[in-house]
């Protein structure tokens, strides 16, 4: 008895099987790709909805503009600071064309 006792000792004592930590290591690997797709939807998503936040902001900014002064902004440099904060870097990704009716335009990330 005392030999059987023994040998089920050193069974529980072995620890995991190469097989184990393999299937382990497989599930850990699909969770992470399945995290990172999800995260970067997330962030396409955000950036979206980031240029059509910034772009309805400008337009009410060249809003404003023409009811204070019955004409378009010649740029977004003349609704500063008036009619809105100072371009951040964000700004820079819309051009403005002047005319009948004004148009803004993204660029790069927001186009």
């Amino acid at each position: 008895m005392d030999t059987n006792t023994e040998m089920v000792a050193q069974k529980k004592d072995r620890g995991f099987t190469l097989v184990e930590l393999l299937i382990v290591i497989v599930i850990l690997g699909i969770l992470a790709t399945v995290t990172v797709f999800a995260v970067r939807g997330i962030t396409d998503k955000a950036q979206t909805n980031s240029c059509a936040t910034e772009k309805r902001a400008i337009e009410t900014a060249f809003e404003a503009y023409y009811a204070d002064n019955q004409a378009d902004a010649p740029s977004l440099a003349a609704l500063v600071p008036d009619y809105m904060r100072a371009p951040g870097p964000d700004t820079a990704k819309w051009t403005f064309t002047a005319g009948n009716p004004p148009s803004i335009t993204g660029i790069g990330d927001c186009a």
